[in-house]
């Protein structure tokens, strides 16, 4: 029971991060690598939007006209953390239906150990669809950094969102973990629990009479 709350938990942080991740405008921020020691102004590049901030007050951000408008890598990213949100929200809602503490499947323990499995299975698939755009993004931005063709005022820096992908991807997989591990801790715990089989006696024989049938008349 412990460990299906410890992966059903860590299940809903992934979701939320995921939800999080996915709206987040600070996949790529702006690299201040010019010599101007006072900077006014930094720009966000996310998934759905790019926002213009200037000196810590005011905030713009406008959606963008077209898909085509972003890099490949975005692109694919908001098709995969698209993906992730879903796959994340029904693992949840398959976790809840096979905890312990639920009546959904009328206690049956094995129906929802496969349950739980297959709750894990898919958290542990979340996780990995999130990780693949984060990390895509975070070596694109490297690259380019490090890029001596890349003008300075195209390179980009590491946004807070690529961070919080990261650790909604390691959440996702380790709950999704903790819930596989839960089915197997079960499987045992119903294989062990089994009544020993009872060893049928055979019936007995009621003892003949001593006389015979004659001596009765």
């Amino acid at each position: 029971m412990a460990m299906q709350l410890a992966g059903l938990v860590l299940g809903g942080i992934g979701l939320v991060g995921t939800c999080a991740v996915t709206g987040m405008p600070q996949w790529r921020v702006t690299a201040f690598i010019d010599n101007n020691i006072v900077v006014f102004e930094a720009q966000w590049e996310g998934l759905w939007m790019n926002c213009v901030r200037q000196a810590n007050i005011r905030m713009q951000c406008k959606i963008y006209d077209s898909l085509l408008a972003l890099t490949p890598d975005l692109q694919a990213g908001r098709a995969l953390m698209c993906v992730g949100v879903v796959l994340s929200f029904l693992a949840f809602m398959i976790a809840i239906i096979g905890m312990k503490c639920t009546v959904c499947v009328e206690d049956n323990m094995k129906t929802k150990g496969i349950i739980l499995l297959v709750a894990g299975i898919t958290f542990i698939l979340s996780g990995i669809i999130v990780l693949i755009p984060v990390s895509w993004t975070g070596n694109q931005i490297i690259r380019d950094f490090y890029n001596p063709l890349v003008l300075p005022s195209q390179k980009r820096e590491l946004g807070d969102a690529l961070y919080i992908g990261w650790t909604t991807a390691l959440v996702l997989i380790v709950g999704g973990i903790i819930l596989c591990l839960s089915f197997r801790n079960g499987e045992k715990e119903v294989r062990y629990s089994l009544p020993p089989k009872t060893v049928s006696s055979a019936p007995q024989r009621k003892p003949s009479s001593l006389y015979s049938k004659s001596q009765y008349v």
